[in-house]
């Protein structure tokens, strides 16, 4: 290979990979010999990227972490799949700071992209379902990063948790993973004041703090902490059904199933099975989207219905 940049370029993208190459390894993938190797590897380093080098029997050339971020080359498959990643995480949003990272980046990897595979994107996006409803509440990346790191540490953290209804705690606990589970995020954590496995919803996590106390961790009674995320949302709370006379998308345009499952029943009607901590707040949740439905099961649900319905009549009369 003569062409000094098509050489360069190839020498970085054999490089990237993070593998070691032997230096007769490397000129022979290059077509070139091991003195303009050797020359090509100074031209990256002038440029930014990081080539670390080990001499004699045994020796290596190798791409490793710098004190700054050089450019990127990526394959064809790589950059659609870095694009589709940009373009979906969008949907789970993870603050100002972080959404405007994530669009300046797609943004610029769509001006160098070639056309062929901007439309390779496109299809794929288009072809692509995230599930309905409104967009997630926002986690601050920041509490991502912290709690990510102290489960790598495996490091007891303490932070502040707002519940639904507003009341603030301090908790300490045992990150074990963090979980994305109906376009939510959830931290899986052992809860040392509570001695028990809890889900916390991340978007209402604030103030995290590093204890620098470590643990061994503990048995997860799953197979999974996505299953035991899964698990928790239906133990032990109350199983609801609900028929809804209009079509899934309908449905899915105007209801979030957070706590359930919606389904579609046929072309005019959909169910949702819901587990809830409440049937009161289903009810009215479920009564000021405007749709139709039917209450299935449990039967104290449609009595709650029906006695709610008496009472709203009778306040629209008096």
């Amino acid at each position: 290979m003569s062409d000094p940049s098509r050489r360069m370029l190839a020498l970085l993208s054999v490089l990237q990979n993070g593998q070691e190459f032997s230096g007769a390894e490397l000129a022979r993938r290059l077509e070139t010999s091991p003195r303009t190797l050797r020359r090509d590897v100074e031209r990256l380093r002038e440029l930014g990227y990081p080539v670390q080098t080990q001499a004699g029997p045994g020796g290596y050339y190798r791409l490793v972490a710098g004190s700054a971020m050089p450019p990127l080359l990526l394959n064809d498959d790589e950059a659609v799949a870095v694009g589709l990643g940009l373009r979906l995480a969008a949907q789970v949003s993870l603050g100002e700071s972080a959404d405007d990272a994530a669009s300046g980046a797609l943004r610029k990897l769509e001006q160098v992209l070639p056309a062929r595979l901007r439309r390779t994107m496109a299809a794929v996006l288009e072809a692509t379902e995230t599930g309905a409803g409104r967009a997630p509440a926002e986690v601050r990346i920041e509490v991502l990063s912290a709690v990510g790191r102290a489960i790598q540490r495996r490091e007891r953290i303490r932070f502040v948790y707002t519940d639904r209804e507003g009341a603030a705690s301090r908790r300490d606990v045992e990150p074990y993973r963090q979980v994305l589970s109906r376009q939510r995020w959830y931290l899986l954590a052992w809860d040392l004041e509570r001695h028990g496995w809890r889900t916390f919803r991340l978007d209402r996590i604030s103030d995290v703090e590093a204890t620098g106390r470590n643990f061994a961790p503990r048995r997860l009674p799953a197979d999974t902490a996505a299953e035991y995320v899964e698990a928790s949302f239906r133990e032990p709370r109350i199983r609801a059904v609900i028929t809804f006379h209009a079509p899934i998308d309908q449905v899915g345009n105007r209801f979030f199933p957070r706590d359930g499952v919606l389904e579609s029943i046929d072309d005019a009607r959909c169910r949702y099975t819901a587990w809830v901590d409440s049937l009161e707040w289903l009810a009215v949740i479920v009564a000021i989207r405007g749709i139709d439905f039917t209450v299935e099961q449990p039967p104290e649900f449609t009595e709650y219905c029906r006695e709610l319905s008496g009472l709203l009549a009778r306040a629209a009369t008096s």
